[in-house]
């Protein structure tokens, strides 16, 4: 390198930054600030040996001689036929128990829950769009499907959707959503009135509960029974002469 060079790089010496080359790897560094919390322990909806607090309980089974017992005793029941012993009435005086196995019970219940969601019923929420200028034969297509809708248990939402400018017309969605209830009373019931919510205007409708007369039974036919045959009069006798 010629000396003129090398003496400018003395008096002007260049900056460099020091860039550490981290690899694609990452590491969790651990914070002072930041705590491990642990999982909430689920509680078990009912008492089960040593967590029954009452000084007496009354136990109820197939398995042990019905009766009030107190606690101890009640427990040590349930060891000798290795059960447990489970609080299923908490609120009766005394407390009612079992002496059955925790986790046969536990999925008996569950069972009986999912039973009882099974046969509860799910209402069923249709959709039914309009515009403010549907026409007849729309309006008459859409209603016949909604008489159908209705038969079959489910509730109705109808609305009006106003696109653009067309909201100036909310006065004729309003007209069309209650000629639309008013096609329907004989099926179904409101449940809201036309109400505008933004660019939309909904009704609701829910079916009515049809009552089914029961048939009365018809009267038992009477018996014809041979009834027995009047006797003949007898003729007057004729007078003599």
């Amino acid at each position: 390198m010629p000396p003129e060079r090398l003496a400018i790089r003395r008096a002007f010496p260049l900056k460099t930054s020091f860039q550490p080359h981290f690899s694609r790897r990452t590491f969790a560094i651990a914070t002072p600030n930041r705590r491990y919390v642990p999982r909430q322990q689920v509680e078990e909806p009912f008492k089960i040996n040593q967590k029954i607090t009452a000084r007496e309980v009354r136990l109820v089974g197939d398995n042990v001689e019905q009766g009030v017992y107190p606690t101890d005793q009640a427990r040590k029941m349930a060891q000798d036929q290795n059960l447990d012993l489970v609080e299923i009435s908490p609120t009766a005086t005394p407390p009612v128990c079992r002496v059955i196995d925790y986790s046969k019970f536990k999925y008996e219940q569950k069972k009986k829950t999912r039973e009882l969601k099974a046969k509860q019923t799910k209402v069923v929420l249709k959709e039914i769009r309009f515009g403010p200028n549907t026409d007849d034969h729309d309006f008459d297509f859409k209603l016949k499907h909604a008489q159908e809708f209705l038969k079959e248990g489910a509730k109705i939402k109808a609305y009006v959707h106003f696109v653009g400018r067309s909201i100036v017309f909310k006065e004729r969605g309003e007209i069309l959503l209650l000629k639309f209830a008013q096609a329907l009373e004989d099926l179904a019931k409101v449940e809201q009135l036309p109400k505008l919510e933004g660019k939309r205007m909904f009704l609701y409708l829910a079916p009515k509960a049809v009552v089914v007369a029961k048939a009365k039974p018809a009267p038992a036919p009477a018996s014809k029974e041979a009834k027995p045959a009047a006797p003949a009069k007898e003729a007057a006798p004729t007078p003599t002469e």
